[in-house]
């Protein structure tokens, strides 16, 4: 006997028993009486016993059937009982998490989530990447990537949209003093740019005005940074002009550490997106934690 063949009218077997007609265990498992008389003859063939004793109006178990039965009942019993104990845990959220997100925006924003989420789920353990950098889903194992971006990239992940934030062009009050202060982004090619160099096109800028064409501005970059908290750090230096979202800001413009220019111009909308690889087969520990971020960062909005 082969071994694919093993378990093969098992279950067909322990419903007629069960049921005590081919024609009950028919409508029970959804097949023609003709397909569970074929299974249970190739079963009886395969392992060369006869399980039953058969008449036109009764059947009954042969003494080795009896003892087969019961074999198959519990074989029976514990496929279900797996499926439930595996069942159990795909609703449970449980194993290892592993999260990218934007430092800025994990120290602010995700870690109170990420907190409250451990407490809700204590068998869950977190595997986190806090970097700026653009991580991919799959080829990194990611089971959700946080990303926070003007534009988002066409893709066939999963892609949430969590919340949204102002982008704002900043400088010191010190740098401006020193080097004017641009009315227009045009002067922005006179003047120092601190360059986020994760985006594609890190030194060309867009504005965008209610009663203007865009602007696109090539700067010049004196400053390249792939991280966002060193932009902020060299912006409050006074080393010059530079792009930044809100999330990153703090209390710095509320505090007039840092001013914003071209407020005639429509402020850059940053969208923060949960994505993961499918909605298909999702696992409770992602799918608790994305309910739980699309609940608390909206409570966040404005």
């Amino acid at each position: 006997m082969q071994e694919t063949q093993l378990f093969d009218g098992m279950v067909i077997f322990t419903k007629i028993v069960e049921l005590q007609s081919f024609s009950a265990a028919a409508e029970a498992t959804g097949h023609s009486t003709s397909h569970i008389s074929k299974t249970f003859n190739k079963l009886e063939q395969r392992i060369g016993t006869r399980l039953l004793n058969r008449t036109t109006r009764s059947q009954s178990l042969t003494p080795e059937g009896e003892v087969f039965y019961r074999q198959c009942q519990q074989m029976v019993n514990d496929a279900k009982t797996a499926l439930g104990m595996l069942d159990n845990k795909l609703q449970q959220p449980s194993g290892k998490l592993k999260i990218s997100c934007p430092v800025s925006l994990g120290l602010r924003y995700l870690q109170p989530v990420l907190s409250k989420y451990l407490n809700l789920y204590p068998d869950v353990t977190l595997d986190l990447d806090l970097s700026d950098r653009h991580v991919d889903v799959i080829q990194d194992g990611f089971d959700l990537v946080i990303r926070a971006t003007a534009q988002l990239d066409d893709s066939t992940l999963v892609c949430k949209r969590l919340r949204s934030f102002k982008g704002y062009t900043v400088a010191t009050p010190e740098y401006l003093k020193q080097y004017g202060t641009p009315t227009e982004p045009a002067q922005l090619v006179d003047h120092k740019c601190i360059c986020y160099s994760n985006l594609k096109q890190p030194t060309r800028w867009q504005f965008s005005h209610a009663n203007k064409q865009d602007t696109f501005v090539d700067v010049e970059q004196y400053v390249g940074c792939n991280s966002s908290a060193m932009e902020v750090a060299m912006v409050l230096d006074h080393h010059g002009i530079c792009r930044l979202p809100e999330f990153t800001l703090g209390n710095l413009l509320d505090t007039g550490q840092l001013v914003t220019l071209f407020d005639d111009y429509h402020h850059t909308h940053i969208d923060v997106f949960a994505i993961y690889p499918s909605k298909t087969y999702l696992s409770a520990k992602v799918r608790a934690m994305v309910d739980l971020l699309v609940t608390d960062m909206a409570k966040e909005q404005p």
